[in-house]
């Protein structure tokens, strides 16, 4: 459903980072809004913006207003940094710094632009939580997208807004929260833990839920038939309103030319000819993702992993450095060692059996929808939780566990793999995740779960407009 001939336009906002997992879903609800005939603006740094416009090579000089893609419009700002400034050297510096010249920088660009059109609504995530009080000194309503799954926004809620469980966790502590499986200290994200090193994270977190009902809506990249009992604990408290999944198209039965996701890493395409040549749920895909570093003795016992149980693999491996020595030449004919991956196209593929995932959102969400079963390896902010959805609440895989040493071994590793493709649980594994594909792809279809979302969020932005 479109806007009514005659209505008056609908101007929006959006504000985000461009690390991958924030852009996409971000530019995949943008899409919608679009097609639900709103005008859409996605307001980003000088920095986001030259990397977003390298990567779709339109063109590295951008002005302050590009039409880029999809009738979306690009818009930046400053962050008091210069280009070349390393933004990840210093997480917490950066993000701190960003947080205090973000809402003027902000707000400057909504004088400029919108000085003559009404804007009805601006959206951020939350690592952008700053940009609401841009929108409340502008008397502009703000949504947040909530980019990890409903279940962390429950935790988070819970851990910052109500206290309900102690901020000096001790170990083999269990928790019990409404509409969550019972978790066990390990299977909290990253951050709330006394070995976070992220202080600025925590303090931004802590910062958005204490000031949580600035938000008219809360939005979410999931589907309600993935965390019904997750969402609905939170209606009383602080509603949330799944959307997703915000996924690329060709995972939900449509076709890819809709997408409006951006690669911000060349990928290998050499992979998809190799997969072509290899039987139907044969291949091991193995990604952990653009952030995680493992080491060495955690690269040795996946490599080891991989050769003895012959199965075909596709690996992803930033550096070939990381690799064992003489690994790729032993397994040439076996596997497929590469630097980053078309990975819809590679989820989507006959050949994939399962995935080994760090089971950071985007790819578990990937995953599930591509209805592709995981074997889960988490390393830190919600991956952990992630970890404990996949086997717990989804049913759709293992989770590997470090030993007394925190590494895993090869045997470990090779036990979840013949596990995971021929033991008790092989066909429940692949049962669950084809209903969770079915019932995702429903979701975002005329009169879905997530698609009525969507319009009752437009038609409440369009009775304020």
């Amino acid at each position: 459903m479109a806007l009514n001939e005659g209505q008056e336009e609908i101007h929006v906002l959006m504000v985000t980072l461009t690390a991958q997992g924030h852009l996409n879903p971000m530019l995949r609800l943008a899409k919608r809004l679009v097609d639900e005939g709103l005008h859409v603006t996605l307001a980003t740094t000088q920095f986001g913006c030259h990397r977003i416009l390298k990567a779709v090579t339109t063109t590295t000089t951008t002005t302050d207003a590009t039409n880029f893609m999809s009738g979306i419009r690009l818009l930046s700002f400053p962050d008091g940094f210069n280009l070349d400034y390393d933004r990840g050297a210093n997480l917490d510096h950066y993000m701190e710094s960003l947080a205090k010249a973000g809402p003027l920088n902000l707000s400057n660009l909504i004088k400029q632009h919108y000085h003559r059109t009404k804007l009805s609504c601006i959206i951020s995530n939350p690592f952008v939580s700053w940009a609401v009080d841009a929108a409340l000194e502008n008397g502009i309503p703000c949504a947040m997208l909530w980019i990890q799954p409903c279940s962390l926004y429950a935790i988070y809620y819970r851990f910052y807004k109500l206290n309900q469980f102690p901020t000096t966790l001790i170990s083999n502590m269990i928790i019990e929260l409404p509409g969550l499986p019972l978790l066990h200290t390990e299977d909290l994200p990253s951050f709330l833990l006394p070995s976070n090193s992220f202080g600025g994270v925590f303090k931004l977190l802590s910062d958005m839920f204490e000031t949580i009902k600035k938000y008219k809506w809360v939005l979410a990249n999931s589907f309600f038939e993935l965390e019904k009992e997750a969402i609905e604990s939170m209606t009383e408290l602080c509603p949330i309103r799944p959307v997703g999944p915000l996924v690329p198209p060709l995972l939900l039965d449509q076709h890819q030319s809709l997408d409006v996701g951006i690669e911000m890493e060349k990928p290998d395409e050499t992979s998809l000819d190799w997969l072509n040549k290899q039987r139907p749920h044969s291949v091991i895909y193995v990604s952990f993702g653009s952030l995680a570093v493992l080491s060495a003795k955690t690269m040795e016992a996946i490599a080891t992993a991989l050769k003895n149980t012959k199965h075909p693999f596709l690996w992803v491996v930033k550096t070939a450095g990381q690799l064992p020595l003489g690994f790729e030449e032993e397994t040439k004919t076996q596997g497929l060692i590469i630097p980053w991956s078309l990975q819809t196209k590679v989820l989507a593929h006959p050949s994939i059996a399962c995935f080994i995932t760090h089971c950071g959102w985007n790819s578990m969400l990937e995953a599930l929808v591509a209805g592709v079963p995981m074997i889960a390896y988490p390393q830190w902010s919600d991956q952990p939780t992630n970890a404990k959805l996949v086997v717990d609440v989804f049913k759709v895989g293992l989770k590997l566990k470090p030993g007394p040493n925190g590494v895993i071994s090869n045997e470990d590793i090779e036990e979840c793999i013949i596990q995971m493709l021929s033991g008790p649980d092989f066909e429940g594994f692949k049962k669950n995740a084809a209903v969770l594909k079915q019932a995702a792809c429903e979701a975002v279809t005329s009169g879905g779960s997530s698609e009525r979302n969507i319009r009752l969020f437009v038609n409440e932005i369009a009775r304020r407009s």
